[in-house]
């Protein structure tokens, strides 16, 4: 009887919305015409422009010439399906007026296939590898007699939900490369909830497993066997922030397949290239605040309080860099490795400066390069870009050095759309806007996400 009335709460308000839209994805041509598109939501609607997602020419910096796309009210977050047929979007702000509408964009049509209103605001949804299903976190979901927090399974192929399993808070999710397995995260806990997607519809699908400190995302390994779980720590407030493996089979650990953590400095986001792990995060004390000081490495911001890159081996479970690589501090939640190996990595909430000497945001590249020097940043080395805000949004351009960056105003405003190049680490020139370098001409709004759809 709790889980039909869950799926109660999930199904109707977007039964509603969805045969409003009708139709099934179609695989007619683009309707813009452009071969290389890059899909940017715009959260607010003021002027001429309005809410939506805007369609960019990812070869040229020009806008495209067709109206948004309507996706709601205050369109944030977006996820591309592996096959690059759909894009999610998620529209939502947080406040009692937010829509919590979730669309399924045809990348084909240029035009929304199913809308959804989804029980609560969500800041992670993933999908299965085949394409065929989205799972949406959906923390303060209400739960009949339970704590709230529900992961909702909705079909792609018909806007229709499959299934949800209760998972009180749970706020981030991976996803295994087989897609059987979810890994569930939820605040303030020290617990991993392991769902069986299979069994998401019968509401026998959840798991959990203890031991970490405060978890917040996962990377698997080839075979699946080894999921390698992100410890936020003092942070996300624990007590030590660390990389731990969980063996999806247990053998090799403990009765449950959780094993001894290695402690790193801070880790609130990762990304994995081949055997390296890239954490960032900024340190924190147990039970405190900030502890990294700018002033402790050769930095010479004006900032107090510094954030921290560390490289790890994966096969050796043991930290690469014996010095400290600073960056910016905040809370690090959004990174892309580049082309020319540069890893853009942002922030929100950290130390913006902005004086007659120095200008900073929330945005560090950090170059991986050995041997080369890229602009002004030696191998090894980090650069700030003199940008304030930050950062919701990092797409690289495949085929080109180009890297979108969407900075500005705030984690739910969104901001501007800057473009880099990846072979100096700065604004790029645009032919298009010769007097603004990384600028769009024309495109204007509070933009926040950004996707590269076509390649």
């Amino acid at each position: 009887m709790r889980k039909a009335l869950i799926l109660l709460l999930f199904l109707l308000p977007a039964s509603g919305m969805w045969l409003s839209c009708g139709g099934s994805p179609s695989s007619s041509t683009t309707t813009s015409g452009i071969k290389n598109r890059a899909f940017v939501t715009n959260n607010v609607s003021s002027g001429s422009g309005v809410a939506g997602v805007y369609i960019v020419n990812a070869d040229t910096d020009v806008r495209g010439p067709t109206a948004p796309i309507s996706v709601g009210n205050t369109p944030v977050m977006m996820v591309l399906t592996p096959n690059r047929a759909q894009t999610l979007v998620f529209s939502g702000n947080g406040t009692q007026f937010s829509d919590n509408q979730f669309s399924i964009v045809n990348n084909a049509r240029e035009a929304v296939a199913f809308h959804l209103t989804l029980p609560g605001m969500t800041e992670s949804f993933v999908v299965s590898p085949d394409s065929s299903a989205a799972y949406v976190a959906v923390p303060l979901a209400p739960v009949n007699g339970q704590s709230q927090g529900i992961v909702g399974a909705i079909s792609l192929s018909s806007g229709g939900i499959i299934g949800v399993a209760d998972v009180p808070a749970v706020h981030y999710l991976s996803i295994s490369n087989t897609g059987n397995r979810l890994l569930g995260f939820s605040d303030n806990s020290d617990e991993v909830a392991v769902i069986t997607t299979s069994l998401i519809a019968t509401g026998n699908a959840v798991t959990y497993i203890g031991g970490f400190d405060r978890p917040v995302s996962a990377f698997f390994s080839s075979d699946d066997s080894t999921a390698y779980v992100l410890n936020c720590g003092a942070e996300c407030g624990g007590t030590q922030a660390s990389v731990q493996k969980l063996e999806m089979t247990p053998a090799q650990c403990q009765p449950d397949g959780v094993c001894t953590p290695v402690p790193v400095p801070a880790a609130s986001i990762a990304l994995v290239s081949g055997s390296t792990m890239y954490m960032a995060g900024t340190p924190f004390s147990a039970g405190g605040g900030p502890s990294l000081f700018c002033s402790a490495g050769t930095t010479t911001t004006q900032a107090t309080y510094c954030g921290m890159l560390t490289t790890f081996d994966l096969n050796a479970m043991s930290v690469i860099n014996a010095a400290p690589i600073f960056i910016t501090d905040g809370y690090h939640n959004r990174m892309s490795m580049a082309a020319n190996g540069q890893l853009f990595i942002g922030a929100s909430t950290c130390t913006e400066i902005s004086t007659t000497t120095e200008t900073r945001g929330c945005l560090s590249i950090y170059n991986t390069l050995r041997a080369t020097t890229v602009g002004s940043v030696p191998p090894g080395g980090v650069l700030i870009p003199p940008e304030n805000g930050d950062v919701t949004g990092l797409q690289p351009i495949a085929k080109r050095n180009a890297v979108y960056v969407i900075q500005g105003q705030g984690v739910l405003l969104g901001g501007s759309l800057f473009i880099y190049d990846a072979t100096t680490d700065a604004l790029e020139y645009n032919p298009n806007d010769p007097n603004n370098p990384g600028h769009i001409n024309g495109l204007v709004g509070n933009f926040f996400d950004v996707k590269a759809v076509d390649f």
